[in-house]
């Protein structure tokens, strides 16, 4: 997990567990700008949060967003607990 930029922390709702899956999803696709030019760059780029729903649409939305802007990537995801607490997490790596 080297030279990866992590986008989260910059709104309240990184660290929000979400009611529903439409929530969850919602909230993913609204990410599409932060991601994005990290994408476009060809940067390592990753997402951690408390709520596995959103990793789990990442996990749909970032090979779309990256074939969007001809950019070839592989996810890779990882849980950890900080404080007592299960974070999500889901980076970008160049291919």
């Amino acid at each position: 997990m080297e030279n990866i930029v992590w986008i989260n922390g910059s709104y309240e709702e990184d660290n929000r567990i979400f009611d529903s899956k439409r929530q969850a999803e919602e909230w993913t696709d609204a990410l599409l700008p932060d991601f994005g030019p990290y994408l476009i760059r060809k940067m390592n780029v990753g997402y951690a949060t408390p709520d596995e729903k959103v990793i789990n649409y990442l996990e749909y939305f970032l090979p779309k967003w990256a074939s969007y802007n001809n950019v070839k990537i592989s996810i890779h995801r990882e849980k950890t607990i900080i404080d007592g607490q299960d974070i999500y997490k889901i980076w970008t790596q160049q291919v």
